[in-house]
């Protein structure tokens, strides 16, 4: 019986991909908290090694080398055209977000941005989703896929029915989220969740997406 071997296509959709989201992983670890300003949209990745506790697993992986991202994320310009090239617009929603996130760190009591690193990476919009949902899928980083809220922005006035996000719970601080209703679960609730996902996360072992084997 012969075996039918699909032949390797780098040109495909997935394949390119997977080299930008491989690319972002190869880029230069930043301080979360003190980032260079730099134009452009893209992917990025961000990494925790402190001490709080139920994010132990996560800081074992990255005390030396980065391997276990706590949160994925992109940013694209409002109105960008597709497909324009990277930094195409001129603006800095890469830098933007990524300093909105290091400010929501910092607002809280219980984390310290000095224990928070990024990786990131500019590229052509088209690529965005496609690189984040690949870094997504690979590495459930805790935040993207059990603790939702990091990303979110102030809802506004009128809008705090909502509830607070889980984040918010476990993370207190944000003076938006102490506006927003409250939710049954608590803090410890939340860290026992993290603590069970963690204990039986599978955590990959390369940052290599794709071989021509694939």
């Amino acid at each position: 019986m012969t075996a039918n071997i699909i032949p390797f296509n780098p040109l495909d959709k997935k394949n390119l991909g997977a080299s930008v989201a491989e690319a972002m992983l190869a880029s230069k670890v930043h301080p979360l908290g003190d980032l260079p300003e730099f134009k452009g949209a893209g992917i990025y990745a961000i990494y925790y090694a402190g001490d709080f506790t139920s994010y132990a697993e996560i800081t074992k992986r990255n005390k030396n080398a980065k391997t276990a991202p706590i949160y994925v994320g992109k940013a694209v310009p409002a109105g960008a055209r597709k497909g324009g090239g990277a930094g195409s617009t001129g603006g800095k929603p890469l830098f933007n977000r990524l300093s909105e996130h290091a400010e929501s760190i910092k607002s809280v009591s219980n984390l310290n941005i000095k224990d928070f690193t990024c990786r990131f990476l500019v590229v052509d919009d088209i690529w965005i989703p496609l690189g984040e949902s690949l870094l997504i899928a690979r590495y459930s980083p805790v935040w993207n896929s059990l603790i939702d809220g990091f990303g979110n922005h102030d809802p506004g006035s009128g809008r705090y029915k909502g509830m607070r996000p889980r984040w918010d719970v476990l993370h207190p601080g944000r003076a938006w989220a102490a506006k927003c209703a409250g939710r049954p679960e608590t803090s410890a609730d939340i860290a026992r969740d993290i603590e069970t996902y963690l204990r039986n996360a599978t955590f990959p072992t390369s940052d290599r997406f794709i071989t021509p084997e694939d």
